[in-house]
């Protein structure tokens, strides 16, 4: 089934990314398992604009709505144990509705608790973490490398994790 990452925009503006071409500036890291998946604690991202609703503020979509070639560079923090009722989505880029109703769709806690379970994996940490995926156009992600990916990777260590699932939306 084919993905329209940019369904939500204008087309003025969705035609204008889709014909940008951009190489990315550093090769993909490959990092191989060095344990059964049965031993390991995953951590969860993902590019959603998840928040917790009462929490953490939101994502600042009213700036990128002034500044459409900006994008917050921040993230969110979710708990493993989050109810459906506090999860908020804040992203110009998707829809948010599958999300707001079901919040595996973007970010699979259920699933990976029922893996945990059933012995499939070893856990899952007690928090996962949401970015919002849109970085700005040309994409931005000096922040990112320079702070936010170091401070996550910092506690995902301090928790244990061996393994991270990023779930792009």
């Amino acid at each position: 089934m084919p993905v329209d990452s940019f369904k939500f925009l204008p087309r003025l503006i969705a035609t204008f990314y889709q014909m940008t071409e951009r190489e990315p500036t550093y090769p993909i890291p490959w990092t191989p398992l060095t344990k059964p998946l049965a031993e390991c604690t995953f951590g969860l991202i993902t590019s959603g604009g998840l928040y917790q609703k009462g929490v953490e503020p939101p994502f600042d979509v009213e700036r990128e709505k002034r500044e459409p070639t900006w994008g917050d560079p921040t993230y969110r923090t979710i708990p493993a144990d989050i109810a459906q009722a506090d999860v908020g989505v804040s992203h110009l880029h998707l829809n948010p509705a599958f999300a707001e109703e079901d919040v595996n769709v973007v970010l699979p806690l259920t699933r990976f608790q029922e893996l945990a379970e059933a012995g499939e994996i070893g856990g899952l940490a007690d928090e996962s973490y949401s970015f919002m995926g849109f970085q700005g156009f040309p994409p931005d992600a000096s922040a990112w490398q320079e702070r936010f990916a170091p401070e996550i990777a910092a506690k995902f260590k301090a928790a244990g994790v061996d393994c991270i699932l990023l779930t792009p939306t």
